[in-house]
């Protein structure tokens, strides 16, 4: 490492291993290497939950020498034992035999949806407000849990991209000391459906097309609108993917919902209804779409590296837990709306989000396949206090995920694996089966038994354990419908579309016009036209118009018995213009030449580290420029991996530059051109000092235009610029955007 960069900074994130490699391969046999400083791995506990002396680094490989599975070590695993050294592989090579078999069954099924997924470990710690409400002992004030969070989109395959338009999963791992919590939900706070026997459908229909398995992780296709234009309670949750909500700027920058009503338990067993919410500490912000499909092409693992990268470069992501509260009456609804619906939200300005906890996110996984992949959510893992409710959705759920993990994790043990092991003593009668760890004692798996001295016991009244609630269940026949309450489609979805800011109403309007302008058929597109119509005739008239098709009169009311939309307040809370957020984490690109004041740029860097963000400085080439240190070049990097651009410099068009026009005469090397036209486009901030403005003019970027900054001192440009990102956007650049 440079003493330029010592003294100014850690190495930008991104290393591969915790050690820089020698030119050489290195030959003197040592122990493994340590994991990286930002990487954790799960508590070192028994199969049933117990603590252990055993540390992190023992559960790795052990020695300095390669071994068999069996420990027995090895001279060689670059050629198979053969009879002379052109002759046949012979079959008592124990060792081919043994490397082939495990790499053929490397592999387990991937999930269904949510394939594709990103984790931390992390803590939570509660405020102790919650306690008049949940009994909960990880609400608890001051109480720590460790927690395993994983983010996923929800409809690619593994190999997918992060920054396609879809709901993502936001799952958190609470490791109580009464048991596991899992609170599995999404970013958004709705669902397509209302009840689960609807689930295959839709999942279905969002899949690519099954004769040629296509499109990937999209749902610009004919199968998924012809579902949501004839099953309208997709309506509001369609409303929300289409929305800025459905590419995200960041795991980090993402909202996480509960989806579902739960009921909490207080000390003295009264009861009330929440839903629970995620708030990011960065605030909510998202990818315009330009900037989306660059990212899916540039780098496909955007959100995963973002996330990952944050957490190395020391700026860990916080949300705070919140809930909102509703009395736990029969009916089971708060103003009007029905909170066993799945596809409802109830406006936080009607029932504030209360915080309870802050889960910071601190360390990265140490093996993805260990933690991120064999990681096991259910929303049936609960704790004492909390509790569920009849919402058909949820009770549906409760039956599917113990059925997943049966396939993809080998069998019933799948609580045995490191990631997902309690962290409270477990005293189970569950015995035996695919991969079962625990060496059980004793010789009466069974109650009551007298064998093993009655062992294991139940609670008592004086233990704190797991309780169903003894709520009403409704009497009545058993049919196959859903109650008058849930024909509402179209008020919410009403509400959400115009509680946002114009400039979010243009984007919405632009996602249903692109992904209904990749239908084939003209049918399913007049279909869903009609649906619109029943939301918002602005909208429906906007989509009409980039369609080229006629707005319609009136829309269908889909199913038999769909209510008309009715007018809801607009909701602020649902509009992600008009605030300013923390910038802790964000990148920063400060391009540079030969001629660049190294003193500014170091002030620059230092600045912007201490603001919590990660400078990157971008140069013709790699190594250093002038004794400053680079960590992107021309040809490695791209605007969408940047939240602000800083000029030092107007570097002309290197050797490597691909030649446009007369590049060698263009006072601008074509690619910082482009990546600044893109960065303006995008609303992104941007600085120049000194000869750095004369960038913007060879990019054709105007001096005047809002989110531009310069001046001769990068000491006047830097805090202006930095100040913007608080915004996430120069929202003013955008069609449609106010000056809010």
């Amino acid at each position: 490492m440079h003493a330029a960069q010592d003294a100014i900074e850690p190495p930008a994130p991104g290393a591969p291993g915790s050690e820089p490699p020698t030119v050489r391969e290195p030959t003197e046999p040592r122990e493994p290497a340590e994991p990286k400083h930002d990487q954790g791995s799960p508590a070192t506990r028994t199969p049933t939950g117990a603590e252990t002396s055993t540390g992190p680094e023992q559960v790795g490989q052990q020695g300095a020498h390669l071994t068999t599975a069996q420990g027995a070590r090895l001279r060689d695993t670059d050629h198979s034992l053969k009879a002379g050294a052109r002759g046949p592989t012979l079959l008592q090579d124990h060792h081919l035999r043994e490397k082939i078999m495990h790499f053929d069954h490397e592999r387990i099924p991937e999930r269904v949806v949510h394939a594709r997924g990103a984790a931390a470990h992390g803590v939570f710690v509660g405020y102790g407000n919650a306690e008049s409400v949940c009994r909960a002992t990880f609400l608890g004030k001051d109480v720590k849990t460790p927690v395993f969070t994983r983010f996923s989109p929800v409809v690619g395959s593994r190999g997918s991209a992060d920054a396609v338009r879809d709901t993502r999963g936001f799952a958190t791992k609470f490791y109580t000391d009464e048991g596991v919590f899992d609170l599995v939900g999404n970013n958004i706070p709705v669902f397509f459906i209302q009840d689960a026997i609807k689930f295959p459908d839709v999942v279905h229909a969002a899949k690519p097309h099954p004769d040629r398995e296509i499109p990937q992780a999209q749902s610009a296709h004919d199968t998924f609108w012809d579902f949501v234009g004839l099953h309208t309670e997709a309506s509001h949750h369609v409303m929300w993917q289409m929305s800025d909500r459905g590419i995200p700027r960041s795991y980090r920058m993402m909202e996480g919902f509960g989806v579902h009503t739960f009921r909490l338990v207080d000390a003295s067993g009264g009861t009330s209804l929440v839903k629970f919410h995620w708030k990011p500490r960065l605030g909510v912000h998202s990818l315009v779409w330009e900037e989306a499909q660059l990212v899916n092409g540039v780098d496909p693992d955007f959100h995963r590296r973002d996330l990952a990268d944050a957490i190395e470069s020391g700026a860990p992501p916080q949300w705070e837990l919140g809930i909102q509260v509703f009395p736990d009456t029969p009916e089971q609804t708060f103003e009007g709306i029905d909170l066993l619906d799945p596809t409802k939200v109830v406006p936080e300005e009607l029932a504030p989000v209360q915080p309870v906890g802050l889960m910071t996110l601190d360390a990265n996984p140490t093996n993805y396949f260990a933690e991120t992949e064999q990681v096991a959510f259910h929303p049936g893992h609960l704790v004492p206090g909390i509790d569920v409710t009849d919402d058909p959705l949820l009770q549906g759920r409760l039956f599917s995920y113990l059925d997943t993990q049966l396939t993809r994790l080998g069998g019933p043990n799948f609580a045995q694996i490191p990631i997902n092991r309690p962290h409270a003593p477990v005293n189970d009668m569950l015995r035996d089966g695919w991969h079962q760890d625990a060496v059980h004692s004793g010789a009466a798996p069974y109650k009551p038994n007298s064998l093993d001295g009655g062992c294991p016991f139940f609670a008592g009244a004086d233990v704190e354990a797991l309780t169903e609630v003894a709520a009403t269940v409704p009497e009545g026949h058993k049919v196959r419908e859903s109650p008058a309450s849930y024909a509402d489609h179209f008020t919410q979805p009403r509400m959400f579309f115009r509680s946002l800011s114009p400039v979010e109403q243009e984007h919405t309007i632009r996602a249903y016009t692109f992904e209904l302008g990749r239908c084939y058929e003209e049918a399913i597109k007049e279909r869903y036209l009609g649906v619109l119509a029943e939301i918002d005739a602005d909208l429906c008239a906007g989509v009409a118009r980039g369609l080229g098709l006629d707005v319609p009169s009136r829309g269908p009311t889909g199913d038999v018995g769909v209510q008309r939309a009715q007018d809801m307040p607009p909701s602020p809370a649902l509009s992600q213009v008009g605030q300013e957020w923390p910038v802790a984490g964000r990148v920063v690109g400060i391009v540079v030449d030969t001629d660049t004041d190294r003193g500014q740029v170091d002030a620059v860097r230092r600045r912007a580290i201490g603001d919590g963000l990660v400078p990157l400085v971008i140069a013709a080439h790699g190594g250093q420029v002038d004794g400053t240190s680079v960590q992107r070049t021309f040809a490695t990097t791209r605007s969408v991996e940047l939240d602000a651009v800083l000029l030092a410099s107007c570097p002309p068009p290197a050797p490597d530059a691909d030649p446009v026009g007369d590049a060698g005469a263009a006072p601008l090397d074509p690619r910082i051109a482009v990546l600044l036209q893109e960065a303006f486009r995008h609303a992104k901030p941007i600085g120049a000092w000194g000869a750095g403005s004369a960038a913007l003019d060879a990019a054709g970027i105007p001096r005047s235009a809002p989110g531009v900054v310069v001046d001769e001192n990068a000491d006047t440009v830097t805090p202006e610029v930095l100040a913007l990102l608080g915004r996430h956007r120069v929202w003013e650049r955008l069609t449609g955007a106010s000056a809010s």
